[in-house]
């Protein structure tokens, strides 16, 4: 059987896990495991945002590729995936069916026509309303400051960050 040059990562990471290995770290059950809290609250935030997002007629990737083309209009589909996150297999047929529905057009770069550049129609520029009001409704239906939300979003934007660097670093 032949080697996947996953070996080389795999023995990195346990490396790394290794020497981390302490005392503070010893009787983590699942519900101590930060990754888990993240997932959890992934979950509800999707079955919290599930019937706003059904009003306004769009699945959640949906809504936040308009809301990142109400940001910043006319993105290359590369440079729209890079800001969502999404690989190009995911995100292609999410294009394809917000065309359909009349919110965006993709059109080929006259620059460079192996790009593509995503823009938002009148149709689209019209959900901003609805864009805006899932969030408002999202935030007035929860106890909590919007200045604790934005420490919160801070914070996971830090641990994003940290943990793209951390994968960096065992990855080499």
């Amino acid at each position: 059987m032949g080697r996947t040059g996953n070996e080389d990562v795999t023995q990195d990471w346990n490396t790394v896990m290794a020497e981390k290995k302490s005392e503070e770290f010893q009787g983590f059950g699942l519900d101590q495991h930060l990754c888990f809290a993240i997932y959890k609250a992934n979950h509800a935030f999707n079955r919290f945002y599930k019937p706003v997002m059904k009003k306004l007629g769009v699945t959640y990737p949906q809504y936040i590729t308009l809301l990142a083309l109400l940001e910043k209009d006319h993105q290359r589909v590369s440079e729209l995936g890079e800001r969502l996150f999404l690989e190009s297999n995911t995100l292609t047929p999410l294009l394809k069916r917000l065309e359909e529905m009349g919110y965006i057009a993709r059109t080929r770069s006259k620059e460079d026509e192996r790009q593509v550049i995503v823009s938002l129609t009148k149709e689209g520029r019209g959900l901003s309303d609805g864009v805006i009001d899932v969030q408002h409704c999202a935030f007035s239906n929860l106890d909590v400051p919007v200045e604790t939300i934005r420490q919160l979003v801070g914070q996971l934007n830090g641990i994003q960050e940290m943990l793209t660097e951390a994968k960096d670093k065992v990855s080499s």
